[in-house]
């Protein structure tokens, strides 16, 4: 598993954010919806994320938003 900042898993009702990655942990925040900006900042090691993320989805935005989004 590839683990990036910026990415956004999803798993059940919950969205989990990676804010930062180092070598051996993981800041990220839990989000009620991939369109919040603020949630509930936590940090663990990489292999506990891993375990958080057992059966989760990488979220990718619908076509139509990510078409709209501005290139850098």
């Amino acid at each position: 598993m590839k683990l990036a900042q910026g990415q956004i898993w999803e798993q059940g009702e919950n969205y989990y954010r990676i804010v930062s990655r180092d070598r051996l942990t993981v800041d990220y925040k839990r989000v009620p919806s991939p369109y919040e900006k603020e949630g509930e900042r936590l940090q663990v090691s990489k292999k506990e994320f891993c375990r958080l993320l057992k059966g989760a989805v990488l979220w990718q935005p619908p076509a139509d938003e990510a078409a709209e989004a501005p290139e850098s």
